[in-house]
C-alpha cells in the first residue's frame, strides 16, 4: 500500500532515519553451552549495508518529500469527524440496547456492556491512535510547511491524549539520530545476559515460571497497557542513567539546559488535559470520562506500544556498540508489519517505513513481516530478551 499523505511527507533526515527496515539478525552464540538462538542464522549472514544514504535519498520520489498542510488537516478533521461520531453512537447505547429488548431489562444490559461498549472502546482506540500518529508526524515537523503550526497542531493533540509534546518530541528525535545504539537510542534499548542472569539469580525455578507461555502473555498485557505510561513517567524500556529520569522533568538527563521551557510547556499541556478531564467528570461523571476516554486511551496505549516495539525488536534486528554503530545501519534496523486494515486507520505508520522505490533499493536489507501482528507480538517478547555483554554487532537471545 501506498504510504498516506502525512506519512509520505516527512522531510529528508527523518525520511532516511525511517524509510527503511532492518537488515538482519544476530551474532553466533559465543556461549557454546547455550543451545543455537533463532538470531544465530540471521547474524552470520549479516554485512553492513553497501549504499549511502544519498543513494537512499535519491531513490525515493519528490513526492515524498512534499507536505501539504490542507490535506494534512483533512486527516486530522477525518480522525476527529469519527471519533465524535463514535461518542454520539456511544451515548445512544441505552436506547439501542432497550429497542433490541424491549421485554428484558437483563438482555438490554448484557448486549449494552458485553456487546456495544467494548465495540466502541475498540474502535475508538483504533481512531484515537490515528491522532496519536498525526501529532507524531508533527513532532517530525511533516504535518506542514511551517514549524508554528506543526508544534502547535501536535501540542494539541498530544496533550489530549496525555503525551507531553515537547518532551517525547526531544527524545524521539534522539531516537532516531541513534537507532538501535546501545549506548543513545532513546527506547527499547535490550538489556544484556549479565542483567537478565542477575534478574533470575533466585534460581532454574523461577526462570522456568518465567518463560512459562501463560506468564510471558501476562507479562505482555502488562507491557501494553501500562508500558508507554511507564516510559514517559519513569523511563522504563529507555537509556539507562545514574538518576530518575522522566519525560516531565526539565533537569532530566534527556534533556539539555535549553529545552527546559519546552518540557515546562508540555507539563502544562498534560495540565490542561487533567483540567479537562476533571470538568468532564464533575459536569457529567468519572464514570462517563472512564466510559468514553478511558478505556479507548489503554486501547491507544497498547496500539502504541505494539507498533513501536514490533518495529524495534525481532531476532533480524541487531544492536551496535559505539565502535559498530553508523546512522545508515541503525536506520534500517527496523522492521515494517501488516496491520491489516488498521494501516489505513493508523495513516500506515507501521508498513510503510519505505516506499515502494525504496524498497527495491533496499532488497535484502528491507525486513518486513506479514504474520499475524499478535503472534509477532508473542515471538518477538518471546526470542528477544537480551544481548551479549560484549562485542560490537550484538543479537537478541532468548536464552
Amino acid at each position: 500500500m501506498a504510504p498516506s499523505a502525512t506519512t509520505r511527507q516527512r522531510p529528508a533526515a527523518t525520511t532516511a532515519t525511517t524509510a527503511t527496515a532492518t537488515a538482519t539478525a544476530t551474532a553466533p552464540s559465543k556461549r557454546p553451552s547455550f543451545p543455537p538462538n533463532k538470531s544465530d542464522e540471521y547474524a552470520a549472514e549479516w554485512v553492513p549495508p553497501p549504499f549511502t544514504i544519498k543513494e537512499l535519498r535519491d531513490a525515493i520520489p519528490a513526492e515524498c518529500f512534499r507536505r501539504d498542510t490542507f490535506k494534512s488537516f483533512s486527516y486530522v478533521f477525518m480522525d476527529l469527524a469519527m471519533i465524535a461520531a463514535l461518542g454520539v453512537a456511544a451515548s445512544r447505547f441505552d436506547s439501542l440496547a432497550a429497542a433490541i429488548f424491549p421485554a428484558s431489562d437483563l438482555y438490554a444490559s448484557l448486549v449494552k456492556w458485553a456487546v456495544l461498549w467494548p465495540a466502541y472502546w475498540v474502535m475508538q482506540g483504533i481512531v484515537m491512535t490515528g491522532v496519536w500518529v498525526i501529532a507524531h508526524e508533527c513532532g517530525h515537523q511533516a504535518f506542514s510547511d511551517y514549524a508554528w503550526v506543526n508544534n502547535s497542531v501536535g501540542f494539541v493533540l498530544h496533550s489530549l491524549l496525555l503525551v507531553p509534546y515537547y518532551s517525547w518530541k526531544i527524545s524521539h528525535s534522539k531516537h532516531h539520530k541513534a537507532n538501535v545504539h546501545m549506548q543513545k537510542d532513546q527506547v527499547f534499548v535490550p538489556g544484556t545476559r549479565s542483567q537478565a542472569m542477575k534478574r533470575t539469580a533466585s534460581g532454574a525455578a523461577v526462570a522456568a515460571v518465567e518463560a512459562a507461555p501463560l506468564v510471558e502473555t501476562l507479562m505482555i498485557l502488562r507491557q501494553q497497557l501500562f508500558g508507554w505510561p511507564a516510559y514517559i513517567v519513569a523511563n522504563v524500556s529507555g537509556q539507562k542513567f545514574d538518576r530518575w529520569t522522566s519525560h516531565f522533568d526539565p533537569t532530566s538527563p534527556i534533556f539539555s539546559a535549553s529545552q527546559f521551557l519546552q518540557i515546562v510547556a508540555s507539563d502544562i499541556g498534560i495540565v490542561g488535559a487533567f483540567g479537562l478531564l476533571t470538568y468532564f467528570s464533575y459536569t457529567f461523571s468519572f464514570l462517563d470520562v472512564v466510559k468514553y476516554y478511558l478505556i479507548p486511551y489503554f486501547w491507544v496505549n497498547h496500539w502504541l506500544v505494539m507498533i513501536t516495539f514490533l518495529q524495534h525488536t525481532d531476532v533480524r534486528v541487531p544492536h551496535f556498540t559505539e565502535a559498530s554503530w553508523d546512522f545508515l545501519t541503525g536506520a534500517l534496523s527496523t522492521v515494517d508489519r501488516d496491520y491489516g486494515i488498521l494501516n489505513h486507520f493508523f495513516h500506515h505508520i507501521a508498513d510503510t517505513h519505505a516506499t515502494v522505490a525504496l524498497k527495491a533499493k533496499l532488497g535484502k536489507y528491507y525486513l518486513w513481516d506479514d504474520t499475524p501482528i499478535f503472534l509477532s507480538l508473542y515471538r518477538s517478547y518471546r526470542d528477544c530478551k537480551f544481548v551479549e555483554d560484549s562485542g560490537d554487532v550484538l543479537w537478541y537471545k532468548s536464552k
